[in-house]
């Protein structure tokens, strides 16, 4: 029996759900998500291994017009990432009926890779299904698809159907991980990603774009029952430092228990997790902070 393997890049302007999407089709949480635009920084594979195949997905940032030296990293990497893949999902929601400025200039680089590409249109639980017609038409006439996947990565539906395509269009290739590998990401950054997430979705609007998160000390006791994980976030003013502190912070407790339990689920093991504040100016066009919290190579 041939064995088939690949990577999938999904790929789509920023808050489609492309994180989501990743995290149903493998049935792990290892993307973070939240409803807030640009949450992924960096490239995230979550590996998904049957008896005859390997997917490695590749979860990139959205992307968009950068504004700094950080969001010119993400935009960067998310084109390049395109270039190494066997297949790429271009993701949409289903409240966007056609492409726009963002999309046009994706599948404009899209034009120039030979992977063949999904159009995947998630969220088609929040329309009418007789709204999907001129979606795909619309965005099928910018693009010839290999295939068009109506989902809902919020519900599962069409996922079965997606994911079968995927396997079809893999390529016989190699196990590149093992067997019960299911991210290739260390766990300093899988901590500090769940931090991070937990931030994103608790804080106001405007702050966790200006949110970065390190891990100073991670450490398992030897006992080998407990780890402690110590972790500083980074906020841009010193009025946010106060937000994510909250009143007699509670707010940053909040969080910390929050992030400890997601820890413990995908470490299985307990954790004991200190978390401390601090200000940064402008990190995010920091070259050594940026360097410092890995996003700069």
């Amino acid at each position: 029996m041939s064995f088939k393997s690949g990577f999938i890049s999904a790929t789509g302007r920023p808050n489609v759900g492309k994180s989501t999407l990743i995290n149903k089709l493998t049935g792990r949480n290892i993307s973070i998500i939240s409803d807030k635009p640009q949450t992924t920084r960096n490239v995230i594979k979550s590996i998904l291994t049957g008896e005859d195949h390997q997917m490695v997905f590749m979860d990139t940032p959205g992307i968009q017009t950068p504004r700094n030296r950080l969001g010119e990293y993400m935009k960067n990497i998310a084109h390049e990432t395109l270039n190494d893949v066997d297949i790429i999902l271009f993701t949409t929601d289903a409240e966007q009926t056609r492409p726009g400025e963002i999309d046009k200039n994706i599948i404009k680089n899209l034009k120039m890779i030979k992977s063949p590409v999904l159009l995947v249109i998630n969220k088609i639980d929040k329309i009418d299904k007789k709204q999907l017609l001129p979606i795909i038409k619309n965005f099928s006439e910018a693009y010839d698809f290999e295939g068009v996947f109506p989902v809902s990565a919020k519900t599962g539906d069409g996922l079965e159907e997606l994911k079968k395509e995927i396997i079809r269009l893999l390529p016989e290739g190699p196990k590149y991980f093992p067997d019960d590998m299911i991210t290739d990401q260390p766990e300093r950054v899988l901590a500090a990603e769940i931090i991070r997430e937990k931030l994103i979705n608790v804080l106001e609007q405007e702050i966790p774009h200006g949110i970065g998160v390190e891990i100073n000390v991670f450490k398992e006791r030897p006992n080998g029952k407990i780890t402690d994980i110590s972790a500083t976030v980074f906020c841009e003013k010193k009025s946010h430092k106060g937000m994510v502190i909250g009143k007699n912070g509670q707010l940053l407790k909040k969080i910390g228990e929050k992030s400890r339990k997601d820890i413990e689920k995908i470490f299985g093991t307990q954790i004991y997790l200190q978390l401390w504040v601090k200000v940064k100016d402008d990190w995010r066009n920091d070259e050594q902070m940026l360097k410092k919290l890995g996003f700069e190579r």
